[in-house]
């Protein structure tokens, strides 16, 4: 394949603005399951992008398009941009065939984050369904490393099946700790599989956290996380304390375009973490 990293090499490196990319090499892509990967990318000009827990990038690949993508690195190493997602159209196809030493361009990061810093001295429980892990990976990085600063800190994921499973390294690392609580279910049972089978919702019952004194990180189709604000509103979690990520639709990243509007908001602009409060009245209406 040949390798584009010359076409980037007159960009500004300060011009990376709300519409002009920025322009980055890949170092890595590797294969997470049969349809995502990851990928890392570091800036040309060798400088650092530094993000919080949650937000995104728009990362361009040259002649095919753009797309939204969350960053799902380490916040503490912001000369390093990782980024996990789905194959599902023209631009992840494109972006999946190219290799290390390819150039994309980078716009970002934008929109809202995590409120680890608000979740400070409460438990902190997050769920993830599918994909949903990447965009909450930031956060599990910085509360591990903060770790003393929470109270209980807990992982609920779930995936249609073992073979969809991300991290499962990383996984295994996270569940060894004494002081991080990890449980991974599946929604259909298959020959192997010796963990927990249904929907991740069926963890919440069971977490052991102090439903007052939580603060509740949730991220998945939207269909899972209605059903996680239940079972959290079930437990008795207050909805002030319930953050979801609503990553559905965001083309433009600048409000322009109109595509991820959400009633009266604009999920790159306004999110894409809310919290419930802000959302339980457009939240059910599955006609928006």
């Amino acid at each position: 394949m040949e390798k584009t990293t010359n076409i980037t090499a007159a960009v500004d490196s300060e011009s990376c603005g709300t519409m002009v990319p920025r322009p980055f090499i890949i170092e890595k892509i590797r294969k997470n399951t049969a349809d995502t990967f990851t990928i890392e990318l570091k800036a040309v000009d060798g400088g650092d992008l530094k993000f919080l827990p949650g937000q995104f990038n728009m990362l361009y690949v040259y002649g095919v398009g753009e797309i939204p993508i969350s960053i799902s690195g380490d916040p503490a190493r912001p000369n390093t941009q990782v980024h996990t997602t789905r194959v599902v159209g023209n631009v992840t196809r494109a972006l999946r065939r190219l290799e290390a030493g390819d150039t994309v361009g980078v716009r970002g990061p934008f929109g809202t984050a995590w409120p680890i810093k608000e979740a400070e001295g409460n438990d902190i429980i997050l769920i993830a369904g599918g994909i949903g892990l990447a965009p909450l990976r930031p956060a599990i990085y910085h509360i591990l490393e903060k770790r003393r600063k929470y109270g209980k800190a807990i992982l609920l994921y779930g995936t249609r099946t073992p073979a969809d499973i991300l991290y499962i390294k990383q996984l295994e690392q996270w569940r060894s700790r004494f002081d991080f609580e990890v449980d991974v279910t599946v929604d259909r049972d298959v020959e192997g599989w010796a963990g927990f089978v249904g929907v991740v919702t069926t963890l919440i019952p069971k977490a052991p956290f102090d439903p007052l004194n939580t603060i509740a990180l949730t991220c998945g189709p939207e269909v899972m996380m209605r059903f996680t604000v239940m079972a959290l509103q079930q437990r008795g979690v207050p909805t002030r304390n319930i953050y979801v990520s609503m990553e559905r639709n965001m083309k433009c990243g600048a409000g322009l375009c109109g595509h991820c509007q959400m009633g009266p908001k604009f999920v790159c602009k306004d999110g894409p973490v809310f919290t419930y409060e802000s959302l339980k009245d457009l939240f059910n209406k599955r006609e928006i």
